[in-house]
């Protein structure tokens, strides 16, 4: 398997299997979510396969690398290649996906094909993402992934389902269209420092920080910045995310929270830091304090929610809050907190809208009030609600633990304030979600629930992979951390040399203005 263009492999076969889709009448629903399970099953097997055969590439090196000439007139390039945080997403991405498209078998019930298609283009766009090598590439993928969740959203979503894809929409562009400038000015600059226009991301990493003035430095971060900070979405940028979260179906709602909003995060270890030291040195306080505002905000609005949903997408704007905090630290620890966050918040809050869309399915209703005693009724479904809600607010032995202490302990190192502002949305974590679990499955059982039937043998199939990777990254997170430590231990690098640099350069102008 290692001499097969791999990475290829994975992400163009479910491009190929929608293709395959669309020539299958619509009439064939079950043929057509059968081939539909069975690309993205294929996907998952060799992510499995990729994830134990990675071994760190030498530094400035991709692992598993592909490369062809694509577009010659202007040098760019197929290429693909991962590094350490590349692999964990990929690998989550392939996981995720039949997952989603589970809990979408009896739940989508009208244009079924387009639904299954729309899916699979989406797992080839964030595979695309992740394994990009060329920057041009990289954006294509990138805007390949923005329209089928937008139509996820607008066909297959709630009473105000276009609003929100709209929304979406709107904001991604804005975004994408910033960095596409940025990413055409850092080509000319290239071409200019080597002598050859390039878009090889490694290439990139090495010519653009002495290529490119600081003060020209800081207007291409704010550009790449602004398109992963929308994405993540860091405060204020975040608005759009309950919208989508709430009137996008379950299998939507888990792609998001569990992948997609992971692009901005690995957005900025991949190319702002790298690419622009100096600017995101200069920048990182601004990121910090977005960081713990977004993680104290997230957390009080999540406490104010009467919809379980739109309760999880409020925890997210904090959970992600805490994985910019780790990337902008400083810190080698943090930033393995934020990555090992990453992974953590994608399979955590995936399985905590899976379990909301079990519930939905069977009483049209998700509000925290609404129910009352469910623990008596569907004792299997609660248990592992409570196995999930303890991983989402860290508790030590599951994975949101490890993410969670790495990010505070490594930015208590440089940033002792900030730390402890976070560490309070621990203790809010706790309480919304606990009040939001007391609520539903404890107290007296409403008369129109007490004949709810108990998850169904595809439901538990669904969540219980999820389950088991809570405790498994909880007790053996090195499985992970030695993944990504080389690939982040890199980033981190350049940005603290910036920092120092930065930090030494306000010292001397201090020093020539005093004489």
């Amino acid at each position: 398997m290692a001499d097969l263009p791999i990475l290829t492999i994975m992400t163009f076969v479910p491009a190929l299997a929608a293709l395959l889709i669309a020539l299958i009448p619509a009439q064939f629903e079950n043929v057509i979510k059968q081939v539909a399970l069975s690309a993205a099953v294929l996907i998952a097997i060799p992510a499995v396969w990729l994830f134990f055969a990675f071994e760190d590439p030498a530094a400035g090196e991709l692992a598993f690398h592909e490369s062809i000439p694509w577009v010659q007139q202007f040098r760019i390039r197929y290429e693909m290649g991962i590094d350490g945080i590349a692999l964990v997403m990929v690998v989550l991405t392939a996981l995720l996906t039949p997952l989603a498209m589970l809990c979408s078998w009896h739940a989508i019930k009208e244009q079924v094909k387009g639904f299954f298609a729309a899916m699979l283009l989406l797992e080839c766009g964030m595979i695309g993402v992740f394994c990009a090598a060329d920057l041009f590439l990289f954006y294509v993928f990138w805007e390949l992934m923005l329209m089928p969740m937008a139509l996820m959203i607008g066909i297959w979503g709630g009473p105000n389902r276009v609003y929100a894809a709209v929304k979406f929409v709107i904001y991604t562009l804005a975004g994408s269209l910033l960095m596409f400038v940025a990413i055409l000015y850092s080509y000319g600059v290239a071409a200019e420092a080597i002598g050859v226009p390039t878009f090889n991301i490694i290439q990139l990493q090495n010519t653009l920080p002495g290529a490119i003035e600081a003060d020209v430095q800081w207007w291409l971060f704010a550009a790449f910045a602004l398109s992963f900070a929308i994405k993540v979405p860091m405060f204020p940028f975040h608005t759009w995310l309950p919208d989508a979260h709430v009137q996008a179906p379950t299998a939507g709602s888990v792609i998001l929270a569990g992948v997609l909003l992971k692009m901005g995060a690995y957005g900025f270890l991949r190319f702002g830091i790298p690419f622009f030291p100096m600017a995101a040195a200069w920048f990182a306080p601004l990121f910090i304090a977005l960081s713990v505002i977004g993680i104290l905000y997230g957390s009080l609005m999540a406490l104010a929610q009467d919809d379980i949903k739109k309760l999880i997408a409020y925890s997210s704007v904090a959970h992600l809050g805490f994985v910019t905090l780790g990337i902008f630290s400083g810190s080698v620890m943090a930033a393995q907190g934020g990555v090992m966050q990453m992974v953590n918040h994608g399979i955590s809050t995936g399985a905590l809208f899976l379990l909301v869309g079990v519930i939905y399915e069977r009483t049209h209703t998700r509000g925290v009030n609404d129910f009352g005693g469910l623990a008596k009724t569907m004792p299997i479904y609660a248990t592992i609600f409570l196995i999930i809600t303890l991983a989402s607010i860290g508790l030590p032995g599951t994975n949101g633990f490890v993410g969670e202490f790495l990010v505070l302990n490594g930015t208590y190192q440089n940033h002792p304030f900030a730390a402890a502002l976070a560490g309070l949305g621990v203790i809010l974590a706790a309480g919304y979600m606990l009040t939001m679990y007391r609520n539903v499955f404890f107290g007296k059982v409403p008369d129109k629930w007490a004949d709810l039937k108990d998850m169904s043998f595809l439901e538990g199939v669904t969540l219980v992979p999820l389950v088991i990777a809570c405790i498994w990254l909880g007790v053996l997170p090195n499985h992970v951390l030695h993944k990504t430590e080389a690939s982040v231990t890199q980033v981190v690098q350049v940005l603290t040399v910036a920092t120092a640099k930065l930090e030494a350069d306000r010292k001397a102008e201090e020093v020539a203005d005093a004489r």
